[in-house]
């Protein structure tokens, strides 16, 4: 079922995204060679409840964590572990804050240090790519609008693959709510989008082929070629003439500059 959000709950849900935003800028400011993702989920635990909410992604379908940590070839879902991060990893922080009865979740990658600039190149196309997706987020467009627009400028312009197995969603009082939002179709197909409707959209691209594979852990999803994965995540809200954006990488952004062991040199490529 579609549920259209009256414009209060848009904005408790753009408070709580805004605030995940707030908590990934805390981490962009201490990520580091050394630390472990295990800290990092400790952390933002505390920073969630701090802020009156609770971490949306714990036990959520027995999900054993508060957040999502993603290094180099892991896509989605990695768990935090006591594994130390080191010079040149691929970081991506997935996570989410439910309170006053609504979700706001999001996702970053970072860059520790020095990487190739294969890599660099892989996370300045992946983030293009959100918002290219986010400009077909209007009324009148369709799903696959914003699938195509991802999957055109990812796979269509630099050979990238598009995950197919894993997609954006809806999102409201619970983290996942209908429609699917792929990073992958076509033009003019699928749902119609209306005002108010509020979507995660999400590309998850690859350096190499679009191939994963599930770990044993049920949870944890890899590039089945080894090579890396990228994820950015915002949370939407479908407008006429240009969607709502609720989620605030600005602030994010802002914190990268001033942490030397982050690399965002791929801004300028």
């Amino acid at each position: 079922m579609i549920f259209l959000k009256t414009n209060d709950e848009i904005e408790i849900m753009r408070q709580n995204a805004t605030t995940i935003s707030r908590i990934l800028a805390e981490m962009a400011k201490i990520l580091k060679p050394g630390m472990t993702t295990l800290q990092i989920d400790q952390m933002c635990k505390e920073m969630i409840l701090d802020e009156g909410g609770i971490p949306t992604f714990y036990d959520y379908h027995g999900y054993p964590h508060n957040i999502c940590a993603s290094v180099n070839e892991v896509v989605v879902h990695g768990f935090p572990n006591k594994t130390e991060l080191k010079d040149g990893d691929i970081v991506s922080l997935d996570l989410g804050i439910t309170k006053n009865g609504y979700v706001g979740e999001h996702a970053y990658t970072f860059v520790l240090g020095e990487s190739t600039k294969e890599n660099l190149q892989l996370v300045k196309v992946t983030k293009e790519s959100l918002y290219k997706g986010i400009e077909k987020a209007i009324v009148g467009c369709r799903v696959g609008d914003i699938a195509f627009a991802i999957q055109e400028h990812t796979e269509g312009k630099h050979g990238y693959g598009v995950v197919r197995e894993l997609v954006g969603h809806g999102l409201g009082k619970t983290m996942h709510e209908e429609p699917n939002v792929p990073n992958y179709g076509r033009r003019g197909t699928g749902m119609q989008l209306k005002e108010n409707l509020t979507i995660a959209i999400e590309p998850m691209i690859n350096l190499g082929k679009r191939n994963v594979y599930t770990e044993k852990d049920g949870w944890t999803i890899k590039t089945r070629d080894g090579k890396p994965s990228v994820h950015f995540e915002h949370n939407v809200c479908v407008k006429r003439n240009k969607a709502l954006v609720l989620s605030d990488f600005s602030i994010i952004e802002a914190a990268e500059k001033t942490n030397a062991n982050l690399n965002t040199s791929y801004e300028t490529l």
